[in-house]
């Protein structure tokens, strides 16, 4: 048995941020991740602003020389057209986006993490909660060491702690342990992923298509989602697709999305050479949780972060900075429960956790999953797409709106219609 004052499992994004940020309050934590570094990720490995402010809070260097490929905005592709449309600029979002592949972004935290004194043990499988009773409190959790495939390669170990962090990804079992299910009234997303070698990899635009077919492009066949090309700036780049399913996609067939992502890439120009021989592995999938679409985030004392508990924007499909960003308000919840002189003063810092996603997340991705279940019919899809790209001032909100990027106090009008309609949509 080994003790902690937390313990959190999965050395993602969420964990690795929660782990760093406790550690460096002087919190005795232990990180355990099942894989080992450096290991794949499905992702699009593209960071707006929102999650750059959040790796300059975690105090990650981000030079370019390190690996770091910065982007200055969105180029958005459809209608026939592209339009180039820059970050905003606020006071409170740093200028510029990142692009860094999950392999090298997800080792850089978990090593910053234990850098600043988290104990991160790498092949290392968690398989249950452990809890205080039959029904009590979680207490910790039972592990055991793994090889370089998955196999178990060593007996059982407990790791107990006063509080436990659930960042274990969108399978979630700690949650599931619990009784915790994945809410099927909210939107799950699916994408679909590819790295090429290109000669446009130092692109300084995240590039997106807006348009993306299920079969002939016509209108009936549009889908609700978007094509990227994210150059990584060191001579490939990643290209992906994600499409929504919401509440009522059980009622209709699932999307080929290899299929979509042939069709897509055969229509993208020839200079970003997006074919078979240029392309880098496999075609991977992965499911995104999105907009709160597993809760409570507190749940028998045990915290959940990042996909664990569904926090993918559904606007966009970003979950990068959802994760570190929970990971943060997670771990100012637990130090004060660290703090507390009695088990009352604890449960009721622990409540901050939930209580704070709501008030800094709840509301705008009550407006996402509103966007999402608009976006899954083809007219509206096509419509936003003819009549709101030829009009900057209305991209220019959209930009906002989809990247989450209004300034919360002041700004112009688009920053101030986004922050009304966040604080005014119900934040559950």
């Amino acid at each position: 048995m080994r003790r902690s004052d937390v313990v959190v499992v999965g050395a993602g994004p969420a964990g690795s941020a929660a782990a760093r940020h406790l550690a460096a309050a002087g919190a005795d934590v232990t990180l355990l991740e099942k894989a080992s570094f450096p290991r794949d990720k499905i992702c699009g490995d593209g960071l707006t602003p929102r999650a750059v402010r959040e790796l300059g809070y975690l105090g990650v260097p981000t030079a370019e020389s390190d690996g770091w490929h910065r982007t200055k905005g969105l180029r958005l592709v459809g209608g026939g057209r592209s339009h180039e449309l820059p970050w905003p600029d606020l006071p409170s979002f740093p200028d510029h986006g990142l692009v860094r592949t999950r392999g090298d972004l997800d080792e850089t935290l978990a090593r910053h993490a234990s850098a600043a004194g988290a104990d991160l043990l790498e092949r290392t499988m968690v398989t249950a909660p452990l809890r205080a009773g039959e029904n009590g409190p979680v207490t910790g959790v039972s592990a055991h060491p793994v090889d370089e495939r998955g196999r178990r390669a060593g007996d059982d170990v407990h790791h107990r702690a006063p509080v436990v962090l659930a960042a274990d990804g969108v399978s979630a079992r700690l949650a599931t342990a619990l009784g915790v299910q994945r809410r099927t009234d909210r939107p799950l997303g699916i994408a679909a992923r590819a790295y090429f070698t290109t000669p446009r990899s130092h692109e300084p635009w995240m590039e997106s298509w807006l348009e993306l077919w299920s079969g002939e492009p016509r209108r009936s066949d549009l889908l609700p989602g978007y094509g990227w090309i994210f150059g990584l700036g060191d001579g490939t780049a990643n290209v992906g697709l994600g499409v929504v399913r919401g509440r009522d996609s059980s009622a209709r067939p699932p999307v080929d999305l290899r299929a979509v992502l042939r069709t897509w890439l055969a229509a993208t120009p020839a200079g970003w050479t997006l074919d078979e021989d240029h392309q880098v592995g496999p075609v991977k999938s992965a499911a995104l949780p999105m907009g709160f679409n597993r809760t409570p985030h507190l749940a028998h004392g045990m915290l959940l972060l990042g996909d664990a508990g569904g926090m993918v924007n559904p606007f966009n499909g970003e979950g990068i900075e959802y994760a570190m960003h929970s990971g943060r308000l997670a771990a100012e919840a637990v130090e004060a429960a660290l703090a507390a002189a009695d088990a009352p003063g604890r449960d009721r810092a622990l409540a901050a956790y939930p209580a704070a996603l709501r008030t800094e997340l709840g509301g705008y991705f009550t407006l996402g999953r509103a966007f999402a279940r608009l976006i899954e019919h083809p007219v509206v899809m096509a419509s936003a797409v003819r009549l709101g790209l030829p009009r900057r001032s209305v991209m220019h909100l959209v930009v906002k709106l989809l990247a989450n990027l209004a300034e919360p106090r002041g700004g112009d009008a688009a920053d101030r219609i986004v922050t009304t309609l966040s604080t005014l949509a119900p934040s559950r």
